[in-house]
């Protein structure tokens, strides 16, 4: 069973009192069946998240359908296992039981190399030269151990048999591998230290299985490691009269797992995260997916940008025939068209003039619904048909453009445009790292030419702008750029700032930034003002607006868990990118509220309306400036 926070995922029951006519939502791969269908979506959603670890392997990060293919090939390499090896690794992991995986897995694979056992094929000197063999008995133990070994002749079968001292036998390479091993352990034990080998295993090879006495009361898991007084991190047994001793934890570990401690920094209070979306909460992914989509490939769709704001209160506007709205939708029916898939073919067949318009587009989209045949859409289609697009929920009508925008990014016109961006990062990657390299060796061929008190200097003053930690003086600063300057040349420095500006511009936000201790995905878009925090099972969203947000979220992380740390280095690799556009739409937020403030003002001096300019309003005068004509 695939695991979920490094712990076993139960399955859900079937539903009681089922009705043979009753009409039930199943997941293929784990056969677990739902009335509900949201229920139904949200345990999918969790499934296709890559969160799941392979019980077998210990391979992590992914989908749970990903985990069970995992498992299953992980069992078939667990049974490339020698079958004489099996039983001679069941005792040892049954001997070994209370040692970390790690440790487990180096003395069984140290101990089937240095002891011999039975079935064991290997080679040793006979008349003179090796030859093969397998052992059929272990007599006698230590240094007197002799071997009765069985020499095998063709087809492996055994020809005769002689005594052979055990340090006389060869062993040319390791009877099993690391990594078979590995998963044959996992494979065969149903618990987690101590290890207890699989009942039906214990059964076949007569391996016992009953705990020692110390583990049932509960003694000696952390019993058997001290660390040496020379620091070098060894280990060995202690004595049995030893008390027991607590490990110290190695960090970071499982943000979960994390507990407070004495010496811990202070950490600054999380603060509460802004929720004011016009479109139900669990429709703000489709949102993003949808905008983030129609801004990045707006040349390819012929469609001039918009704002997310803009996009946010047409969807939620009752007008049918708002121009953002149709001009989203006609983009990516072009796109589709022009791509001649199923879509296209669709058309054909029920004879459509493949033209859309502000009239048409309406038709259009009925037949993207027929065709993708879902029946919560299915219903929808007469409405639309009506002409009353615009009375539909704003949760629907963002599932439908997310649809769309699904359908899109299959198009070849699509793939072949990520492709190209692709191959430009790489390259513009490539101009940097060899724009670096020129440059630090121009720097040492005149650190060389420099005398030594110069150099030394300037040393100094380039670690102060490696580690900005520590503050020099403005006139050493000054001195640094000047030298720096003057020696690598402005041209060059351009460039440099030219290539992270291309690559920048060419970046598609396709992942999330990284999680917090509960799961929680931070999402930042370049052209979006905001830092967004999506809820594990996606049914939640807020953001962050302000500098002063960002700087007590990044004063929140504790970076002994494995991802806050991980975030908090992203967010601070980002820091200035983000928190400058944070900045810019908090500037611009408190214009428009000065002006919309002076406009009332005026107005009721005058007694006249006031300004017709309102932002929340700004959609309307959206003109797509790329239409093709």
């Amino acid at each position: 069973m695939p695991l979920l926070k490094r712990t076993t995922f139960p399955l859900l029951e079937p539903p009681e009192n089922l009705d043979p006519n009753e009409k039930l939502f199943q997941i293929r791969f784990t056969k677990e069946i739902f009335r509900d269908y949201q229920k139904y979506l949200n345990r999918l959603n969790l499934y296709r998240q890559k969160v799941w670890t392979c019980e077998v392997s210990g391979k992590s990060n992914l989908t749970y359908e990903e985990a069970l293919v995992c498992e299953k090939q992980a069992a078939v390499k667990a049974q490339q296992l020698p079958k004489e090896l099996i039983a001679p690794v069941l005792r040892m992991i049954q001997q070994y039981r209370t040692l970390s995986f790690t440790d487990l897995l180096e003395k069984v694979y140290s101990s089937l190399q240095l002891d011999p056992f039975e079935g064991l094929e290997l080679h040793a000197m006979k008349d003179g030269s090796e030859a093969a063999c397998k052992i059929l008995k272990v007599i006698g133990s230590g240094s007197t151990k002799l071997c009765e070994v069985g020499w095998l002749g063709q087809d492996n079968a055994v020809v005769n048999t002689s005594l052979v001292k055990a340090d006389d036998l060869i062993c040319k390479k390791a009877p099993a591998s690391r990594k078979t091993l590995k998963i044959f352990i996992r494979d065969s034990t149903s618990k987690r230290c101590p290890w207890i080998v699989n009942v039906d295993l214990a059964k076949k090879y007569g391996i016992e299985i009953e705990p020692p006495e110390d583990i049932m009361n509960g003694e000696g898991l952390y019993k058997g490691r001290k660390r040496f007084a020379n620091g070098e991190g060894a280990s060995k047994k202690l004595k049995k009269d030893e008390k027991l001793v607590e490990l110290p934890v190695k960090y970071p570990i499982d943000d979960l797992l994390v507990k407070p401690a004495t010496d811990d920094p202070v950490l600054s209070k999380r603060p509460p995260l802004s929720r004011d979306f016009r479109v139900p909460i669990n429709s703000v992914g489709d949102l993003l997916m949808v905008w983030d989509f129609c801004s990045s490939f707006g040349r390819l769709l012929c469609l001039s940008p918009f704002s997310l704001s803009d996009l946010e209160n047409a969807i939620c506007n009752k007008e049918s025939n708002l121009i953002l709205v149709v001009e989203i939708h006609a983009a990516l029916f072009h796109l589709l068209i022009k791509d001649e898939g199923e879509y296209f073919t669709f058309l054909l067949n029920k004879k459509k003039i493949l033209k859309v318009t502000l009239v048409t587009w309406a038709e259009y989209l009925c037949n993207f619904l027929e065709m993708i045949r879902k029946e919560e859409f299915s219903s929808k289609v007469s409405t639309i048909r009506r002409g009353h697009y615009g009375l539909l929920d704003t949760g629907l009508k963002l599932k439908i453009l997310r649809e769309l925008v699904e359908e899109a990014i299959t198009t070849s016109a699509v793939r072949e445009k990520l492709n190209e961006w692709i191959d430009q990062q790489q390259a513009l990657a490539a101009a940097k790292r060899e724009d670096t390299r020129k440059n630090r060796e121009e720097q040492k061929l005149n650190m060389e030419g420099m005398p030594e008190n110069e150099r030394n200097h300037t040393d100094t003053l380039q670690n102060d702008k490696e580690c900005p930690g520590i503050q020099r003086g403005g006139k050493e600063e000054k001195g640094l750029n000047i030298l720096l300057s003057s020696k690598t040349g402005d041209g060059k420095m351009f460039l440099r700032r030219h290539l992270e500006t291309e690559m920048e511009q060419q970046s598609v936000r396709s992942s999330h930034l990284g999680k917090d201790r509960l799961y929680n995905r931070y999402w930042f878009f370049r052209r979006e003002g905001r830092l967004f925090v999506e809820s594990a099972d996606s049914e939640d969203w807020g953001y962050y607006s302000s500098k002063e947000e960002l700087d007590a979220l990044l004063g929140s992380f504790n970076i002994k868990g494995i991802r806050e740390r991980a975030l908090k280095h992203q967010l601070e690799k980002s820091y200035d990118k983000i928190s400058n556009a944070l900045e810019k739409r908090s500037k611009d937020a408190e214009r428009k509220t000065l002006l919309e403030e002076a406009d009332l003002r005026r107005s009721t001096r005058v007694h006249a309306q006031p300004k017709e300019d309102d932002p929340s309003m700004s959609f309307l005068k959206y003109i797509n400036k790329w239409k093709q004509k």
